[in-house]
Formats: structure tokens, sequence, C-alpha cells
């Protein structure tokens, strides 16, 4: 749903707490997970997005892959609603970090919202073009048609016979042009039973059934109304003689208080994945941001761990009971019996500016965990459109299981906060700090944590499984508050081990490429512990870094405790963009600006192949791969619906090294003409003197461009 609303970046970072007004701490209530009842497999459908991608690289892949994305709303192929989200352009980036499906908005081709009437046939003619370019795609499999948005209030408003025929007459064209396709509907801005029972009769008795059954939730009636709104869909389903549809809630979340603020977006996780179904963040503000969960350039934002954690549950859902069915405290569960790890997710308080109690009950607990159980407590705050330093511990101890279950009493939660509790087996040698323990990271291939008799661990437990393997990993996602140098310290022991060297290595790989191969000397035993340190670049916000066996000759036959991050100095040589040092073309010029880091910036770059800066005796010591954080502002609006959102323009530029083929790279706006940021990209340089030309041939622009620092990826 699209409201008039034009937000300013100040009005969005201002949206993120209710309006209702503070009161007292309530007396504590209780909240119920019982492990003993599974609930199904894991769907991680909550995790989706309108317009959350914006182009290619914004936001960038490590954000995403991390949340386990499923489902992105996008707009059609060369729509004129809004400069950026492309379906077809975002499709790589999507698919690379494990998405599922994307929707296309496909209404979205038009420029105004409400879109131009300008009748069936002209909007036909248009969807021939955008089916002919999606049968064309290589991700053809994974696109989701959808002919309408809220065709309740725009164009069919008070005449669903209209709508219905027109719906038939759209599926119809689109099916007879790709005959695979999958189309959803009836996409309203609400749920409307009498309405949907209405579609679902017709779509039955034409035989245009859709494919994935779609709807809003944007009001405040889905925190008490959710369960009756999906009981009676399945009902109706039934009732028709209809198989279940997959259910997609393409646009969750009211228009204010609700993105970006953790407590409040608990209650959509919590109960789209007890209901197995997905679900798109609504886009009210900018895009290609994930719906506020990412700030900047790729830096999270409170909302964003919440989603990570989320994508962090393994094993199966297990039942909750919250204190009450239809009240502000909701969450989820999973249990995981290979890792021996129950997780739970909670949040939410009404109003959400105040705080809580509650006690957090484990039952049915299995005696996988034993008779005595460790409880880690996290939780993050909202932070609206800053950048967030990432979860805290709130508690951690140990409990002896009663009859199998344990109580956890909490107090002083916070409203728009969540949480989350990690239950392991009572084998804690050390509390959980601010390191990363490899036992609570995501593993991979046969990677595992066994609890086992070992000693001398950091926190609960490690991961193991590296010897005759070359495909364990231990996957860590890291947060740094700068770009810069960081030692990663990783904690091991390697012991003894038949046919393996005494001299151990492991390949680490950072944001999903590899980075270099650690050694690590042989310890005494498996209960000794060494740890290596490597300087590594990292990017400002999130990082992804991976711990991987690699060799099949069991050089890598390790065992990891944890890896700790913590900042450090490092060789980065900076380049102005002013300097006289740099070569202009064409329509490039210096230009003055006091928010810039030298006063001045180079602008005017593109628009045209001859307008290009050039910085010259861009110096290193060795030929290879290095980070070039390039500092930069956009504040570029572009065309669109004139109404609502703000229409921002990831400008790109072409960077090309010695006059090599130009590689892209989207910059994501920065709000504003004097708002400077980073983003880091790979470039690939001689020994000695380079040169580094940013250009951009099409009728638009690159960036404001401030200067660039060149720094190696390992120090």
């Amino acid at each position: 749903m699209r409201r008039k609303n034009v937000l300013s970046a100040a009005l969005v970072a201002a949206l993120v707490v209710s309006l209702l007004p503070a009161t007292p701490a309530v007396a504590a209530s209780t909240f119920v997970v019982d492990l003993a009842t599974s609930t199904g497999a894991l769907r991680y459908g909550a995790t989706g997005f309108l317009y959350g991608l914006g182009d290619e690289g914004i936001p960038n892949e490590t954000m995403l892959a991390a949340l386990k994305p499923q489902v992105t709303a996008q707009k059609a192929p060369d729509g004129l609603q809004h400069p950026n989200g492309d379906a077809l352009k975002i499709a790589p980036m999507f698919k690379r970090a494990g998405g599922r499906d994307i929707q296309i908005y496909m209404q979205d081709i038009y420029k105004q919202w409400p879109y131009e009437n300008l009748g069936l046939n002209d909007y036909l003619a248009k969807v021939d073009t955008m089916t002919r370019k999606v049968v064309a795609d290589p991700y053809r499999a994974s696109y989701v048609y959808v002919p309408f948005n809220e065709p309740d209030q725009i164009w069919y408003a008070g005449n669903l016979t209209a709508f219905l025929n027109a719906y038939k007459t759209v599926y119809q064209r689109i099916r007879s042009i790709d005959p695979g396709a999958r189309i959803a509907g009836p996409n309203f801005a609400a749920y409307r039973s009498a309405d949907l029972r209405t579609f679902m009769t017709f779509a039955r008795d034409n035989n245009v059934l859709p494919h994935v059954t779609t709807w809003h939730e944007l009001g405040d009636d889905f925190f008490t109304g959710w369960q009756n709104h999906y009981a009676d869909y399945r009902a109706m389903e039934s009732s028709l003689g209809i198989s279940p549809r997959p259910i997609t809630i393409n646009e969750y979340g009211r228009f204010s208080g609700d993105l970006g603020v953790p407590g409040n977006l608990v209650q959509f996780v919590a109960k789209f994945e007890n209901s197995k179904v997905d679900g798109c963040l609504a886009y009210w503000t900018t895009a290609g941001g994930l719906n506020d969960l990412v700030t900047r350039n790729n830096q999270a934002t409170g909302g964003w761990w919440l989603y990570k954690w989320y994508g962090d549950l393994t094993g199966t859902t297990v039942a909750v009971t919250p204190p009450a069915p239809t009240g502000s405290l909701q969450g989820l569960a999973a249990y995981d019996p290979d890792k021996k790890q129950a997780r739970v997710i909670f949040g939410g308080n009404n109003p959400a500016s105040g705080t809580y109690d509650t006690n957090l009950v484990v039952k049915g607990i299995p005696p996988a965990l034993g008779g005595r159980v460790h409880a880690t407590v996290w939780g993050v705050d909202t932070t609206g459109l800053n950048p967030s330093p990432g979860p805290y511990r709130v508690t951690e101890s140990d409990f002896t299981a009663s009859g199998g279950q344990i109580t956890i009493p909490l107090t002083g939660l916070k409203g728009t906060s969540a949480y989350h509790v990690i239950v392991t087996p009572d084998k804690d040698l050390s509390a959980a700090g601010s390191r990363y323990e490899a036992e609570y990271a995501a593993l991979a291939g046969s990677a595992r944590v066994t609890y086992g008799a070992n000693t001398g661990y950091s926190g609960t437990s490690f991961s193991e499984g590296y010897g005759a393997s070359t495909t364990a990993s231990t996957k860590f996602v890291v947060t740094a508050p700068d770009d810069g140098y960081y030692n990663l310290a990783l904690r091991y022991s390697a012991g003894p081990y038949t046919g393996a060297p005494a001299a151990r290595s492991v390949r680490l790989r950072l944001n999903g490429s590899d980075l270099t191969d650690v050694a690590l000397p042989g310890t005494a035993d498996w209960n000794t512990w060494n740890t290596v340190t490597t300087k590594v670049f990292l990017s400002a916000g999130i990082n992804r870094v991976d711990v991987n066996a690699y060799a099949s000759d069991d050089r890598d036959a390790v065992n990891i405790d944890y890896l700790d991050v913590t900042p450090t100095t490092g060789t980065v040589t900076a380049y102005q963009a002013e300097s006289s040092a740099n070569t202009l073309g064409g329509a490039a010029r210096v230009a003055a600006n006091s928010a810039a880091s030298g006063g001045s910036y180079v602008g005017y770059v593109g628009a045209g192949a001859a307008n290009t800066l050039r910085f010259n005796n861009v110096t290193v010591p060795s030929a290879g791969r290095y980070r070039m954080v390039v500092t930069y502002a956009n504040g570029e609006l572009g065309e669109g619906a004139t109404n609502y959102n703000s229409n921002i323009v990831d400008r790109y530029a072409d960077i090309s090294v010695n006059g090599g083929a130009g590689r892209r790279h989207f910059f994501r706006n920065t709000l504003g003409w004097s708002n400077y940021r980073t983003t880091v990209v790979d470039v690939d340089l001689a020994a000695g003197a380079n040169t580094i030309t940013f250009g951009n041939a099409s009728a638009g622009y690159a960036p404001d461009l401030d200067r660039i620092q060149i720094a190696a990826p390992v120090g």
C-alpha cells in the first residue's frame, strides 16, 4: 500500500517508536517454549522485502545472504514507478544470496500512484512486453507475476466484477506467452474475506487460480487479527475444494513505528513463521535498504539483527505459547538435535516505549541436553536509521531442569528491543563475551558441535569435523564500526591426527571470496588451544568470515573455538579526487564542499564518455587485489511517482584500472549532497604506479567523488 506522505530522512528516523504514552512496567508474564512439540520445518518466510533491493550491490550480498532471504517483491522490468528496484536487474544478486522467489509488481510499469488508468488494452500491451522479457531471462523459474497491486483501491475500487474479468484476461495473456508462469493474486490492500471468497470462487470456476495467494497486512488489525485471517482463508480453500496455495503477505508493517524496530517486527516474524507463510516488509521509505534493516552503506540497524537471528535458527520450529495469543509479547523457537541447541527469539510490549518482565519457561527439554543446561540471553535495541553496535549480553546462567523444565526470569526488558536465547548442555567453561563463539556460528559441510569430553575451550563448546573433510566450514558474521584493519584472532586446537602433518592450516573466506590460507601450528593435544591472528581489512558494517577446510590431506584437521575481532592499524594510502596530480576529462571539474575530506570534490563525472576522473600514480608494492575505499556523495532524486516515497537514484560509475575494461559499481544514495559515505570496491593493481579511472558513458552521472583509499586485503 502506498501513502501520499513524502518522508524525509529526518522523519523516517523519528518514526521508530510507538505514539502511545509510556506506562510503568507490569507484573511478569509467562512465555512458554515446548521443545518436545515440533511444529515443522523452518520456512524463514518472514524474511522478504518489497523494493528492499535497489541495484546490484545495494545492499551488498553479504548483508542479504546472512538473513537467508526467501522472497523479494520488485518493480516490473523497465518500470517507471521508481528509479531502481527492477526485478530482472536485482535477480543475479538475490539468487547468489540464496533467495527463492522474486515477485514482479507488473503494474509498476506505470509512473504514477495510483497507476494511470489508460485502459486494459494499454496494460495488456505492456504485459506482453514484460512477460517476453521474463521468458528470455536466465532466472525465469524464480519469478512470480503479480499482475495487479491493491486492485480494491485502484482501477477497480468498488467494482469487483470488473477486476475479476480483468484478472482473468491478464492471467490468460501471461500464460499464453509463458505457459509455466506462476501468478499471484488477488493482492488486496487488506484481508477482505467476502471479496477473497468471491475471487477464489471465480478463479476456480474459470481455471485461473493463483499459484500464490497474496494480500497485505498494513494495519493495527494484524496484531489481533492475523490468526483469524489465516484460519479463515485456509477454511475458505477447503470449503471451495481448492488445494492449499502458498501464501505471501507481500507488504507487511505499519506506515510508522514498525520498520527497523526489533520489538515490533518480532510480531510479524513469529506469526508468519508459525503459519508457515512468506512475507515482505512494506516499502514506506527508500528502496535498496532492506526496508530500514540496512542504513548508509551496508551497515545494520537494530532490526537487521532480529532477522539475522531468525536466519540462524536451525532444526525445526517448536511450540511457543505467548502470554496471550493476540498480545504484544510474541516469539518463536527452534530446536536442533544435531547441534543440541534450542534457540528462542521474542520481544514486544504495549506500549512499545515501556519495559516489561517475563518468565521464559522452557519445557520438554530432551535427555540429550542433560539435567543441567546453560542459557545465554542477548538483546538488540532499536537504532532508527543509525548503525547498530550489535547485540549485547543480557544475562547468562546455568539451570537445573526439573521434570524437563527450566524457568529463566527476565526483568526490565525494553518494548522496542528483541531478545535471543540459546540453550545448550551445561558445558560452559567461560562466560559469553564479545567473542564470536564457533558453537553459535552457522556450520556447514561436516562441521558440527558434539559437546564431548574436551577441556580448555571458551564458551560452551567448539566446532569440529575438519578431519577427513574438505567441506567443513564455520561461518562467522561480524560487525566492524568503520572501514579499516582488524585483527582476526582465531583460537583453535590441532592435536595429533593420523595422517595429518603437525602444522595445520585453514582457508579464510571473506564476504563470499577466498581471502588467505592461515598457518596454524600444531598443538600438543586436542585439549590444548592456540590463537593465531590475521590482520584483515574489513568494510564498515557486516562482514562474513568463513573458516574452511580445503585440503584432501588433513592439513586442515583442526577444532575451532572462537574468532575475536579487534581494530588495529595498517597501511592505507589516500588519494584526493581534487589533487592536481589527477586528470580531469571533459566536463568533470573540482568544486568546493566543506563536508568533503579536503574541502573539495570532483563532480560532473559521467553523462558522457568524455567526462572522467583519472587518479594517477596509485602506487602499491606488489601486484594483486586491493581494497579501494571510495568516499562520495549522491543526493540525486529521480523521476517516478511524485506523491509517495523518496525516489532516490543509486548512481553508478564504470571503474577502469590501467585503461582496462570498466567494472560497474553502484553507489547507494546518501540522502544529501553533503552527506559523504564510503563504499569498498575491489581492484586488481599492478606493482608500482597505476591509474584508476571513474566514468559513466550513459546519460547519468557518477556520484560526487571525494577521495579513494587503497589498502591490501590482508595486512
